[in-house]
């Protein structure tokens, strides 16, 4: 039992550290040929947009607005796949209920 004890102590510290490392990443999504890019850390946090001058047409802001839906959707999936790919590391593949992930 003291084994398995220390087994799960050891995953939670690789997970919080896995965690750590997460929200140091930066992840970019982009849309329209890179006229708009979302960066996301690893935790899908949204951390900035950027959108070029060029982009921005205030007859058609319903486009720029789609732009940055899929930049940001872009990203957070870019983020998504990481966390999935790191915590899969951690756990073994193992899907652990109430890990958020």
């Amino acid at each position: 039992m003291s084994s398995l004890l220390k087994q799960a102590q050891e995953m939670q510290r690789r997970m919080a550290e896995t965690q750590r490392s997460l929200g140091e990443r930066i992840l970019e999504g982009s849309a329209g040929g890179g006229a708009v890019k979302a960066y996301v850390n690893g935790n899908q946090e949204l951390q900035a947009i950027k959108i070029q001058p060029a982009a921005v047409d205030p007859k058609d802001v319903e486009t720029l607005e789609d732009l940055v839906t899929g930049a940001v959707r872009q990203a957070l999936q870019a983020a998504k796949e990481l966390r999935d790919r790191e915590m899969g590391k951690v756990t073994g593949g193992m899907n652990l209920p109430g890990m958020g992930f």
